[in-house]
């Protein structure tokens, strides 16, 4: 078993590697963190956005939670979104999911889950939406699948509908927003729909992200 010693000695072997490769890397980060990127994923630990994304540390600002899921009363996430463009300015906004996600799971199984539950009725919500889309997979692991890409589908549109995007996008700021969908057996992401990039694009795009799907 990891001991909490071994992290400290995996953190100090981390660190010295930095160091070699940049003397002056903390010091630089310990300044300013400026992000181009904000990731708002899953807490699934097979998915750690730096790494699958090749960005060091300062680079991708990140909000987790479980379904990856954006809810307008959720106010850590809100306020994560809000710092994320309004004060780091990043770019690009990255709504990430990724299949064999345990809480979709649970949903298409109608799996009991005690607490989670309650968070888990706002992706219960999407299944429902998208009954006859879902209905028209057999086998429970496509299914899953398709529920993963539409739960992007879904989420990256709650994205654009906050108030934080919507005043970003009126004031002339740059701002694209992008679903994907993660592999865990092979480690590579998929684009779910267009990326959006502004007002005029956002239902369009949502739209086109469904038909590109190829289910009804």
């Amino acid at each position: 078993m990891c001991s909490i010693e071994s992290l400290f000695a995996n953190n100090r072997a981390w660190s010295a590697r930095c160091v070699a490769q940049d003397p002056q890397f903390f010091q630089r980060l310990a300044r300013q963190q400026s992000p181009r990127y904000l990731w708002i994923g899953c807490s699934d630990s097979r998915v750690p956005a730096n790494e699958i994304l090749g960005l060091r540390p300062g680079e991708v600002f990140v909000h987790r939670n479980v379904g990856n899921l954006v809810v307008h009363s959720d106010l850590n996430c809100l306020t994560v979104l809000q710092y994320a463009v309004e004060v780091l300015k990043v770019e690009h906004v990255l709504v990430v999911g990724h299949y064999g996600c345990g809480a979709v799971q649970a949903v298409v199984e109608q799996r009991r889950t005690g607490l989670a539950e309650n968070w888990l009725r706002h992706l219960e919500d999407v299944s429902r939406k998208h009954a006859d889309r879902l209905g028209h997979k057999a086998a429970t692991e496509a299914r899953a699948s398709l529920l993963c890409e539409l739960n992007v589908i879904e989420q990256v549109s709650n994205v654009c509908r906050t108030t934080t995007v919507r005043r970003a996008w009126e004031r002339g700021q740059h701002l694209e927003v992008h679903g994907l969908v993660y592999g865990l057996g092979d480690g590579l992401l998929r684009r779910v729909g267009a990326s959006v990039g502004g007002i005029d694009a956002r239902d369009a795009g949502y739209v086109e992200a469904l038909s590109a799907l190829g289910v009804p």
